[in-house]
């Protein structure tokens, strides 16, 4: 299998780089959900060191690409799972010091948001983090006309997917024991979000 490659990765990943230095664990496993082709994950895991990376996707071409990004990777950066964001109650890792999830939740289903807060929720210990990066809406924030050009070609291409509410996500992140702890502004009219798991909700 050929590693895949996108252009857009090459454009974010030293910004998003930047924005997981400063918010993961020094050391500690990181459970990356949705990694698509894994060229994240290889930039990730060899400039992230300290950490162990531990790749997934529910794609059994996106995992072979991973497989194959692997082959020229440091030691830290881990075999891929088989890993459907939207069942929880069946991810092959049981625990995480940190989640992170690049451009997924625009591009599946409302239940694969719903399952990676439920997951990262049961996963993470106190003051764990769950960061996400891609579009959103936000309330009283204007729209980039991009965003909703982005939007409708997204719900055209699948009715299930689409740009969703910043609100949205951290009503989600409350009832998992999760709060936004930091906002990133991105180029291209992206964000990063920050959450972190409350260390009262620690063994709920």
């Amino acid at each position: 299998m050929t590693a895949l490659s996108s252009p857009a990765t090459a454009r974010n990943k030293d910004l998003i780089l930047e924005v997981l230095r400063e918010h993961l664990p020094a050391t500690g496993l990181v459970l990356e959900i949705a990694a698509g082709a894994g060229e994240h994950a290889l930039h990730m895991a060899t400039h992230l060191p300290g950490l162990t990376w531990q790749p997934t996707d529910p794609d059994p071409q996106a995992l072979a690409s991973i497989a194959a990004w692997r082959k020229a990777g440091p030691p830290n950066l881990l075999p891929p799972l088989a890993l459907d964001a939207a069942r929880p109650d069946r991810w092959p890792v049981t625990a995480a010091n940190a989640v992170v999830c690049i451009n997924m939740i625009h591009i599946s289903p409302w239940a694969a948001t719903e399952g990676l807060f439920a997951g990262a929720g049961r996963l993470l210990p106190a003051d764990g983090v769950l960061v996400t990066y891609g579009p959103y809406l936000e309330d009283g924030v204007e729209t980039a006309p991009s965003n909703l050009a982005f939007d409708v070609s997204l719900k055209s291409r699948n009715p299930a997917w689409g740009i969703r509410r910043r609100e949205d996500l951290e009503a989600l992140a409350a009832a998992d024991g999760l709060s936004l702890h930091a906002r990133v502004a991105m180029p291209a009219n992206n964000l990063s979000l920050v959450f972190r798991r409350s260390a009262d909700m620690n063994g709920r």
